[in-house]
């Protein structure tokens, strides 16, 4: 998307209606408010999601402004006064954001971001903050677990079509590339966002031509360094790769090249691709690559490779692009804490009867552990943000769900894995790249035990809470019932 889009009015109406409430109550307008967004179950039932959206937050942050035409709208609804229209002629986020870097593995209940800021702007900024969150860590999560059954071998993803919209589309594509996608079919998203842009041939370049051959020949003519022919637009193994074989042969071979490649696009993939792998190495094509797609996902993709299929890179769309089996990443964003007028932090909680909509209270902050023999994370702590965990020094994990299972370790290194985005609302993080996330997010991964990369029945990696932490949450809510 173009950074410079002022999405200031993509918000929920009751933000505007508890601005202007909290504006025009002079004890709560200025008030300091810290606000945690987080989720509470991964997608897929996995082990772990994948942190982005990060850099399109820090873009609206920067161009969160109200034109005139957005106040004058807000003036036709009739239930805004002419002094809060007035204060949002100079609206400007002034506060402060922490937040855990793009790429990074996450777990529920512990905070992805963090606001502190004044009532009115940390309230405004949640619809914004909630959907690019939601969206990319949803769709960089599928991407990794897609990447990750491929072994390997790359994938490109190929939803653009299917997706959700234009934006989802776009930025669907730069979060499937966080996740581990080696590519995409998404055009705007090499030219906005630098991730390589892909693709071979459609069904309809074969049928334009009088016969399979000439479609396939006149491909490779034009396109000799990126010649991969779709084979299965009649039949595959009787015409489209003996016809593709011929097209290479007779017009990539003799000019030396060797690299090229078939795409099975339906029929039994497992067949036909060591049919078609023997049909290309009988012709002595052996570095000639076999591309699968059709409706693809992580396990469809992992019971082809169990069962065989000779099959070197994918194209996976509608079930990557929408998180098909999982749609909706449910990402929150709540009152933690706000600070008295004499800058005395105050823990707030929320309740619920349903015991995993009760939050995590205070201005907290989050602690990886790390095995010091291994280099595998151990654990997250929560601590209050005045507390530390170092390095070395014994601590006592226990798991808020169940306080009996309980363990001491040592022999860890601890880094804090939240770090501060803007600081008086100034921006004070250096974006990395886009391959630099997606690097890091592939090497944080690897860090993880392979228990917690499961598909099903994943290992529970554990959040933990520090001592004060979970006596202050017990202790609001013993008041609060």
């Amino acid at each position: 998307m173009d950074c410079q889009t002022n999405y200031t009015m993509l918000c929920d109406f009751y933000e505007l209606t508890m601005a202007n409430g909290y504006f025009r109550t002079p004890e709560i307008r200025d008030r300091i408010t810290y606000f945690d967004m987080f989720f509470r179950n991964v997608p897929d039932n996995g082990g772990y999601a994948i942190a982005a959206g990060l850099e399109q937050l820090v873009d609206y942050i920067q161009n969160l402004r109200f034109t005139e035409k957005d106040i004058e709208y807000l003036r036709g609804r009739g239930c805004f006064c002419e002094e809060f229209l007035d204060y949002l002629r100079t609206f400007r986020f002034t506060g402060d954001i922490w937040a855990v870097p793009e790429g990074t593995p996450i777990f529920p209940q512990e905070p992805v971001v963090t606001v502190r800021a004044p009532a009115i702007q940390a309230q405004f900024i949640e619809t914004y903050l909630l959907l690019v969150y939601n969206h990319q860590c949803l769709i960089a999560t599928k991407a990794n677990r897609v990447v990750r059954a491929a072994k390997g071998r790359p994938v490109a993803e190929f939803g653009s079509r299917r997706a959700h919209g234009a934006s989802a589309a776009i930025l669907g594509a730069r979060a499937a590339y966080i996740g581990g996608c080696s590519s995409t079919a998404c055009t705007q998203a090499d030219r906005d966002y630098g991730v390589p842009a892909t693709g071979t041939m459609a069904h309809s370049w074969v049928m334009m031509f009088p016969s399979e051959y000439e479609a396939f020949k006149r491909y490779c003519e034009l396109y000799p360094d990126n010649a991969t022919l779709l084979v299965d637009t009649y039949n595959v193994l009787k015409s489209g790769v003996p016809n593709a074989i011929r097209a290479f042969k007779e017009v990539l071979l003799p000019q030396g090249i060797t690299k090229c490649g078939i795409r099975l696009d339906s029929g039994d993939l497992t067949y036909l691709s060591r049919k078609a792998r023997k049909m290309l190495d009988d012709a002595g094509l052996t570095e000639c690559k076999i591309v699968a797609s059709n409706s693809l996902d992580e396990y469809l993709i992992q019971d082809l490779l169990r069962q065989g299929a000779q099959l070197d890179s994918f194209g996976v769309g509608e079930r990557l692009i929408t998180s098909k089996s999982s749609p909706v990443f449910g990402g929150v964003y709540k009152l933690v804490a706000i600070e008295d007028g004499e800058g005395r932090i105050i823990p707030k909680i929320k309740v619920s009867e349903n015991p995993e909509k009760i939050i995590n209270p205070h201005f907290k902050r989050v602690f990886r552990l790390y095995d010091n023999d291994s280099g595998e994370s151990i654990a997250d702590v929560l601590t209050v943000y005045n507390e530390s965990v170092k390095s070395g020094e014994p601590i006592r994990l226990f798991d808020p769900r169940a306080t009996w299972k309980r363990k001491t370790v040592s022999n860890f290194t601890a880094k804090e894995i939240m770090v501060p985005i803007f600081r008086n609302g100034e921006l004070v993080y250096q974006l990395p790249t886009l391959k630099e996330i997606q690097t890091y997010c592939r090497q944080q991964v690897d860090l993880l035990w392979d228990e917690v990369n499961r598909f099903d029945n994943p290992h529970a990696y554990y959040v933990d809470l520090s001592d004060q932490l979970w006596n202050i949450k017990e202790d609001l809510l013993h008041l609060t019932y």
